[in-house]
């Protein structure tokens, strides 16, 4: 029989529908996979109980006549999400020890649509990264390595690098990420599998640890563009416990499913054409607009001109919210608490934020408090907000003259741990393409697109109009018919 960890999640719910494999086959299968992984350190707590336990149930549930969307898959669930009975930390020290009652709300639907869990992934802290080197309990290593003597460890991206990578390793199938300002696009990007990050709402925030409100954004992370969408419509739905939850219907987004672009007119955003770009990236660009064209699409060339603002505004909008939401973390509630002997409760708050925050964390959270102080906010973060209205103005624009965007995912191919993680300002520059359509709160979505000189993959980004994650995902299938990516990282871990 085929090695069902080389299955995606359609191929693995539509063979345990039809009787050509037990769901407790595939769960065991995978959860070898993950004891066996240890090397990529992607999984901090591995949960085979939860998989197969939700296996057992799909096997009667078939002798029943009684499967759901997901029976039979098992997921990688991003340790952002509180899973119930099962620890989450958001990859840091300071919520070491916290176990929440319940599941997210997210995660709660997966359960619902008969997926179990695999293992819950590692991810920079807080998912403040782009390497996933941030993280308290380690870095995660790229599945991937380059073919041109350089033996150097990869990141995976960040902050769902526990994610791409478990998805690359074929850990899991699929599996849940947060985008924030990228971080489900860029590390899809990375190790050449498929990230969705729907519109701002269509996935509830409820039960996922806070870093920058307005813009988180869970989304589903898979093997290819079909998995995402099966994934991303178990997830998706209206929740009255998250306020900015949108109240629309769910599409079934993987039965309208086409690579046919006939009528549609795909925009190529001349700003995204930045200094330095490697020829590489560019080359691909020029490949995705011809599979386009191919697919029956008109091409057309639009202006976003206020897309050189995105990242300064989004590195003050984010660390400003950060700051706040953060705020709990004061060693009284939860989590890890340091009381020197004979402190009082101010001494207690210090003490617990400086040992348990990271670098990166304390950065951003110092960055925020500043933006926010009385005699910065109008200068600096009502400023920020400002240009965000401009960017979103931007887009709404572009529809006029286009229906979905097309757009290099990274400005790089995977880099080595390491080589930026001394430069803050290098790092923040891989969000360079993602960010302007996270805080427009706009669909978007990354897929493989091909390789570089050093064997590395390379993605493609498309980004649709508020509520259009069909004309994402159709898009994203035509790449992926005509890329035919079928690389695959050789097995070293």
């Amino acid at each position: 029989m085929t090695d069902l960890t080389n299955l995606g999640i359609a191929a693995i719910r539509d063979g345990v529908r039809d009787g050509a494999f037990g769901a407790r086959e595939v769960a065991e299968a995978f959860v070898a996979k993950v004891s066996a992984a240890k090397g990529l350190n992607a999984v901090l707590v591995e949960t085979p109980g939860h998989a197969l336990a939700a296996a057992d149930v799909a096997d009667a549930d078939r002798k029943s006549g009684d499967l759901k969307p997901l029976s039979g898959v098992p997921l990688g669930v991003k340790d952002l999400f509180c899973t119930a009975g099962v620890p989450a930390t958001a990859g840091s020290h300071i919520l070491e020890g916290f176990t929440p009652t319940y599941d997210s709300t997210v995660t709660a639907k997966l359960w619902a649509a008969g997926a179990g869990m695999l293992g819950k992934l590692n991810m920079d802290q807080f998912a403040m990264g782009s390497s996933n080197e941030t993280s308290a309990f380690g870095d995660v290593i790229s599945p991937w390595r380059r073919k041109d003597g350089g033996n150097a460890p990869l990141a995976p991206g960040g902050s769902s690098g526990g994610s791409s990578a478990a998805v690359s390793a074929r850990l899991c199938p699929g599996a849940t990420g947060t985008d924030t300002g990228g971080s489900i696009r860029q590390p899809a990007s990375f190790t050449g599998i498929a990230g969705v990050k729907p519109t701002y709402g269509r996935c509830s925030r409820w039960g996922i640890v806070a870093f920058a409100s307005s813009l988180d954004q869970a989304g589903a992370m898979a093997r290819d563009t079909r998995d995402c969408a099966i994934m991303l419509g178990a997830m998706a739905g209206f929740d009255p416990k998250d306020a900015t939850s949108l109240d629309l219907p769910v599409p079934d987004w993987e039965k309208a499913l086409s690579g046919n672009l006939r009528g549609k007119r795909i925009g190529v955003p001349k700003e995204y054409r930045v200094d330095d770009m490697p020829a590489e990236i560019d080359a691909l660009w020029e490949l995705g607009i011809a599979w386009v064209k191919d697919a029956g699409a008109e091409v057309v060339e639009i202006s976003l001109p206020h897309t050189k603002y995105a990242l300064p505004a989004y590195y003050i909008i984010a660390p400003a919210e950060a700051s706040s939401n953060l705020a709990r973390y004061d060693g009284v509630r939860y989590g890890l608490r340091d009381l020197p002997e004979g402190a009082g409760l101010q001494d207690m708050y210090a003490a617990t934020r400086a040992a348990g925050f990271g670098p990166e964390v304390k950065r951003r959270v110092m960055i925020g408090t500043y933006v926010l102080s009385a005699g910065f906010y109008d200068a600096y973060y009502t400023q920020a907000q400002k240009v965000r209205a401009l960017i979103a103005g931007d887009f709404e624009r572009a529809w006029e003259r286009c229906d979905l965007l097309l757009t290099p995912t990274a400005p790089s191919a995977a880099f080595a741990l390491g080589e930026k993680s001394d430069d803050p300002l290098a790092m923040y520059l891989n969000d360079v393409f993602t960010v302007p359509s996270s805080l427009a709160g706009l669909p978007a979505m990354s897929v493989p697109g091909g390789i570089d000189a050093s064997g590395l993959p390379l993605g493609l980004q498309i980004i649709g109009k508020a509520f259009d994650e069909q004309g994402v995902f159709d898009a994203c299938l035509a790449i992926e018919e005509s890329a035919g990516f079928t690389a695959r990282p050789e097995a070293w871990w």
